[in-house]
């Protein structure tokens, strides 16, 4: 997992409530067994038209927004199934932030997991970086996760929570299997310990 402490770039806006895990990465692709390859079906459904082709209005689909890193929603925020394959579909797109002012629970979990910081900000304050993101070209905004704050050029800036261990392991770029890997050594030790019991045991 890539660490994590300052981050700008533009936005894209989905100024939509109740996004669900089925419409972030459609059922149908749920079969692969790796955890990589899903940012290709990212909002899969929205992002195609009919015929398969991709949908011009869609704002994915939009070469301006092609590096953007940071994703403005709606509230509740991947409601639905508890699939984590939503989390890695915006991870494997690019997608380092997300803002809404609320989330799925299950989801929120899901993300911090798989190196995406999720910002929660009030209503208002949502409605203000999407005004702000329809107005000025180019917007950006910088994401602090070491100081815990939001800013753009224009003068918005404020604040959020996260929780400290969470904090930790994402400007640590740690997910769980590197959390347990750094206590290899002990683990090592315990498991030598261990077998060397059993075979005393044995004997």
């Amino acid at each position: 997992m890539k660490k994590y402490i300052n981050f700008e770039s533009r936005v894209v806006t989905l100024p939509l409530n109740n996004i669900d895990t089925d419409q972030i990465i459609p059922k149908q692709f749920l079969k692969r067994i790796e955890r990589t390859g899903y940012g290709d079906f990212l909002f899969f459904d929205w992002r195609r038209t009919a015929s398969g082709d991709p949908d011009p209005a869609f704002v994915l689909n939009d070469p301006r927004y092609k590096s953007a890193q940071i994703l403005i929603a709606g509230k509740n925020f991947a409601c639905g199934s508890s699939r984590e394959h939503a989390a890695w579909a915006l991870s494997d797109f690019g997608f380092r932030v997300v803002i809404a002012p609320t989330f799925a629970d299950i989801f929120f979990s899901n993300a911090g997991k798989n190196g995406i910081v999720l910002v929660r900000l009030s209503e208002e304050q949502v409605a203000q970086l999407l005004d702000n993101a329809t107005r000025i070209p180019n917007y950006q905004l910088t994401v602090s996760l070491e100081a815990q704050t939001v800013t753009d050029s224009q003068g918005f800036s404020t604040t959020f929570d996260v929780d400290p261990f969470r904090k930790f392991c994402l400007i640590e770029g740690l997910d769980d299997i590197g959390l347990t890997l750094r206590h290899e050594a002990a683990l090592n030790t315990f498991e030598a310990k261990h077998d060397e019991a059993g075979w005393l045991k044995a004997k």
